[in-house]
């Protein structure tokens, strides 16, 4: 039977570093197997998680909902299982596709053998019955590029949007470079730092860095300075969402609620409010699963009941910092 550090360590490594994927194929009408279709593709995540969080975010602003379905994982993963599907559970799916009981055993559509890491996302082919990609970020650029064609908001559209613009590559993937380790896993390198000594030390950069963002948001709408979305802001959004809701207690990232930030709360109101991106947002899953999967930071799995999130639903000014509104 895995003990939850096992489970713990698909995701975060014993410093707070994510483990990259290792199903890494890319769909694009260059791939000799895997190429752009309508409903072909089906894409397995859970509410609770952040990493993915940020590919169903992707997957509504792009209007792929038609073209590629999806199955919700159990918030409460049982240790001698790992993430499972249940019917039962409000809010969570049976598997679509294969109607498999466990994540684990679509791992071994790939190789029956497979004892790797059992993470979500997965980006999954139901034609040849195998995992494509589970890396999230790779997953939303295959998202944001390669189905545009089958898409409810088509290029030229007035609700269409490009998440990863040319334009913008450079300035995207630098602040994507910054949020990653100082503020996505610096929530969690904080919760499962190992001494007095480190968990200062990473709580000083976290909020750093959310200083720095703070910042960077009086003179911006939105991350790259543009005034669309892009990428950074849904994996930064990601992240933020449940800041107030979970990792300021359970982690002990407890200098400021973001709420308490002028600029960042006003940008998380905003991106929260945007339909598409609010019915991705399931504070129960959020909450259950974090709070009973991170065992050594909440050892008795006790959830807490608040906090208050109303402040999430008030009006926002980051109109007022465009220079289309």
């Amino acid at each position: 039977m895995a003990d939850t550090n096992d489970l713990n360590s698909h995701y975060i490594d014993k410093q707070g570093n994510y483990k990259k994927s290792s199903l890494r194929e890319i769909i694009s009408k260059n791939h000799p197997v895997f190429k752009p279709e309508n409903n072909r593709y089906h894409i397995y995540h859970s509410y609770g998680c952040p990493f993915s969080s940020r590919v169903l975010i992707t997957l509504e602003l792009k209007g792929l909902n038609n073209c590629i379905d999806n199955s919700v994982a159990d918030y409460i993963v049982n240790r001698s299982i790992g993430w499972a599907f249940t019917k039962t559970t409000e809010g969570c799916t049976i598997d679509k596709v294969n109607n498999f009981k466990t994540v684990k055993e679509i791992y071994q559509l790939n190789d029956k053998n497979y004892n790797g890491k059992i993470t979500l996302p997965i980006l999954f082919d139901k034609k040849n019955n195998v995992i494509v990609n589970n890396d999230s970020s790779e997953i939303m650029r295959m998202l944001n590029e390669e189905f545009n064609e089958f898409s409810t908001k088509k290029p030229g559209n007035r609700d269409y949007i490009d998440l990863y613009p040319k334009e913008h590559q450079d300035s995207i993937n630098e602040i994507n470079e910054f949020i990653l380790p100082t503020i996505n896993l610096g929530v969690y390198r904080c919760g499962l730092a190992d001494t007095q000594l480190e968990y200062s030390d990473k709580f000083n950069i976290l909020f750093n860095a959310l200083d720095r963002i703070e910042d960077r948001l009086k003179r911006d709408r939105y991350l790259v300075g543009s005034d669309k979305i892009t990428e950074s802001d849904i994996k930064l959004f990601s992240t933020l969402i449940r800041f107030d809701a979970a990792y300021l207690q359970l982690f002990k990232c407890n200098k400021k609620q973001i709420k308490e930030y002028p600029m960042l709360s006003n940008y998380v109101r905003e991106l929260y409010q945007i339909k598409e991106i609010n019915r991705t947002i399931n504070f129960h899953h959020i909450k259950y699963w974090l709070f009973t999967f991170f065992e050594k930071a909440n050892p008795l799995k006790i959830v807490p009941i608040g906090p208050d999130l109303q402040w999430l639903n008030e009006s926002h000014n980051r109109h007022l910092m465009s220079k289309y509104y």
